[in-house]
């Protein structure tokens, strides 16, 4: 070939990329069109540095009306062009799966199928990444292109990571409840790790109801909004195009879609279309496989009432959307309780769904050495990376099951579920020689120690366990994580709930269970001793501070409450000596309130000095300094607002005359500098008053 020419035809095709590039920069995409139309070299020049081509651009900036003319015209006549990969391996279907466009999807995939298993250089095909971004319509209609099982093979990366494993991840519950359906043999599959859809699952407390800490009237509205369950979906397209076989002309398209899409209303409308759409099947002509699917009804999944009061319901439903965004706290505050309460109940059906798959199959099968994947798959198993394959079967046994996984993270609806179909789960240990009992009591999950304290199953035996340091259930409670677990402010608080942790497990141990020394030679109480002396030493500070600055505005009160309390307004009668305006009633207000404020602040400066000279050692904190703390906050609280009382009572006299009804305002603004402090004490009062008057701690929700 001529040199010459060459250098000539690079030339062009470098005039063009920059033309190209120009172009698509400043969104002239007719004439990005033309070039393409044009010159049919440039359908596979990258324009960018990251490699990507015309069609990149377009698809990231949204264009799908550019999109389908560029794939268009490429497919007639360069069609592997849509296999073009820029620097990260993503073809132009990776971008659009990722943005989740599934007009892009559908015309990049329908031009060449194969697209769908072209991996990118994290071995993600674009079918595993519409899932791992939450795009479910995306999967949807990629799966109706999948056929002979090729979404088995799309749907898992090369370290063994699958769709499921990666919904899951996600917490995007509605698209694993798809893929549960539709890819039932991935229940079981397990990544590198050997963690199965469930171990995942059983790691995300956050994603269930025990496992988050509503209170307040976010709780009242958290129970009044309604949830519907997920059910099997289906990528429904209405019927636009003419089909051959179709029984009438082809002018009459545009009427036959309109009747099936008024049809498709109707049915929803009467709620007629629950029982037809769970006996459909699936594009690969499956079956649901879920037999419950007819038979439940769609709220809270109780079947409450008769299946014909259903659309009275949900126009219940309705209205109460309505009363909760006029009445509640806004409407996006709802909407972040509703994508809450979602989450609680989808992730009890994800759970409900992986449990009774496993149903069939023995409990080892779905904990130690969960179902494999068919050997179909064999370069994507996660066997396949590892050398010794013998190595990695004793790694895997060595994980912990779902439900000490579950115990671990305080999620008592998966150890409930799992007893409840495998009692013999019950026996569980890791590695650790840790069963269910002492995984939760070491990391602090009361919801889940109180459940099984109720189960009278195997008591006596699971209670006595022992791990593999010779370390029992009160042991384990006497040890302090580097982390702080419990859910109160303040390192005297922590101390506190920590010796009710500790008398809680100690007494509800099992009769006749005496205190035994573990391996090193320690009993429970020194090992609380030498674990807790740095909190020891940190609540001892945190009260001194505290109970420091509060008496000092204690006294001060107790300085003006004398002062007050020795004063009369408008003086005494010179011949009998009584008050002048004793007949008044703001002067018996000021009286009393002036009393009240001087009593309260004495007996507040007694209790924090009481703290000051205290000696501030363990069982001190149980239940003594508490106390004193919480009687000497409550009479300074008493005290300030005595004070106020007394001050707007007494000062009165002086502009009753003048401003009349205008000097309660004026005393409200007055008040507000002192009030500023008692209100920046409440949240203190209020942690202080639960955690002194409950008695089981309350967990930390992370």
């Amino acid at each position: 070939m001529n040199p010459y020419a060459q250098d000539a035809s690079s030339i062009i095709e470098e005039e063009i990329k920059k033309k190209l590039f120009r172009n698509a920069m400043k969104s002239n995409w007719q004439e990005v069109i033309n070039i393409y139309k044009q010159h049919p070299q440039s359908h596979k020049a990258q324009t960018t540095r990251s490699g990507d081509t015309a069609i990149h651009i377009a698809i990231s900036d949204g264009q799908e009306s550019i999109v389908e003319e560029l794939v268009s015209i490429v497919s007639k006549t360069t069609p592997s062009a849509l296999a073009i990969e820029n620097e990260l391996g993503n073809t132009p279907l990776h971008f659009a799966a990722y943005l989740g466009n599934i007009e892009m999807c559908s015309c990049i995939a329908t031009s060449d199928l194969k697209l769908m298993g072209v991996r990118n250089k994290e071995n993600e095909t674009p079918f595993f990444i519409s899932v791992q971004h939450g795009r479910k319509h995306v999967f949807l209609r990629l799966h109706s292109f999948c056929k002979n099982g090729e979404g088995y093979e799309y749907g898992r990366r090369n370290d063994g990571e699958t769709i499921l494993h990666s919904a899951i991840s996600g917490e995007y519950f509605d698209i694993a409840f798809q893929i549960i359906h539709l890819y039932d043999k991935l229940l079981n599959a397990v990544n590198m790790h050997g963690l199965s859809p469930l171990h995942l699952l059983a790691s995300k407390p956050s994603s269930f109801r025990s496992g988050n800490h509503i209170r307040g009237f976010h709780k009242l509205i958290y129970h009044c909004i309604f949830v519907d369950e997920l059910e099997l979906e289906y990528n429904h397209t209405l019927r636009l195009n003419y089909e051959e076989n179709a029984r009438y002309p082809e002018n009459y398209q545009t009427c036959v879609g309109f009747i099936f899409l008024l049809r498709n209303i109707i049915r929803v409308l009467i709620g007629s279309s629950k029982n037809t759409m769970n006996q459909q099947t699936d594009p690969e002509g499956q079956q649901s496989s879920d037999p419950d699917a007819c038979s439940r009804p769609k709220a809270q999944g109780h079947q409450l009432f008769p299946e014909n009061y259903f659309t009275c319901f949900h126009g219940l439903k309705s209205l109460s959307k309505a009363m909760l965004v006029i009445l509640g706290l806004g409407s996006m505050q709802i909407v972040k309780l509703r994508e809450k309460k979602e989450k609680h109940i989808w992730s009890v059906q994800i759970m409900e769904k992986l449990l009774d798959h496993a149903a069939s199959y023995e409990y080892e099968d779905n904990g130690r050495t969960p179902q494999h994947l068919p050997p179909r798959i064999k370069e994507t198993t996660p066997y396949a990376l590892v050398d010794d394959e013998r190595k990695t079967d004793v790694e895997m046994e060595k994980r912990e099951t779902p439900i000490l996984i579950a115990a671990k993270n305080g999620i008592t609806e998966i150890v409930a579920k799992i007893l409840e179909l495998f009692p013999v789960a019950i026996h569980d240990m890791n590695n650790e020689r840790k069963n269910v009992v002492l995984l939760a009591v070491e990391n602090r999950q009361p919801h889940v120690y109180e459940f099984l304290m109720k189960r009278k199953i195997m008591k006596e035996t699971i209670f006595r366990k022992m791990d593999k340091d010779g370390n029992s259930a009160l042991h384990l409670a006497a040890m302090l994580g580097d982390n702080k677990p419990w859910l109160i402010p303040g390192a005297a608080l922590q101390m506190q709930w920590e010796i009710k942790w500790y008398e809680f497990v100690k007494n509800s141990m099992p009769m006749h269970f005496f205190i035994r020394y573990n391996q090193k030679g320690q009993t429970p109480r020194e090992i609380f001793s030498e674990s807790h002396q740095k909190l020891l030493k940190e609540g001892g500070e945190w009260l001194t501070s505290t109970s420091e600055s509060c008496s000092v505005v204690a006294a001060l009160i107790a300085t003006v409450a004398f002062a007050t309390s020795a004063t009369v307004p408008g003086g005494v009668k010179s011949d009998i000596g009584t008050p002048t305006l004793e007949n008044q009633p703001a002067f018996s207000i000021f009286a009393i309130a002036s009393l009240i404020a001087l009593c309260f602040s004495v007996t507040s400066v007694v209790m924090f000095l009481a703290i000051l000279t205290s000696r501030y050692q363990e069982r001190d904190f149980g239940k003594d300094l508490p106390r004193k703390l919480l009687v000497g906050l409550t009479s300074l609280f008493v005290s300030i607002a005595s004070m106020l009382v007394s001050f707007c009572a007494g000062h009165f006299f002086v502009l009753k005359k003048k401003l009349q009804y205008a000097a309660f305002p004026v005393y409200a603004v007055t008040c507000l500098p002192v009030t500023f402090f008692a209100v920046a004490q409440f949240p203190l009062y209020f942690d202080l008053v639960r955690a002194t008057f409950r008695k089981v701690p309350q967990r930390s929700y992370k």
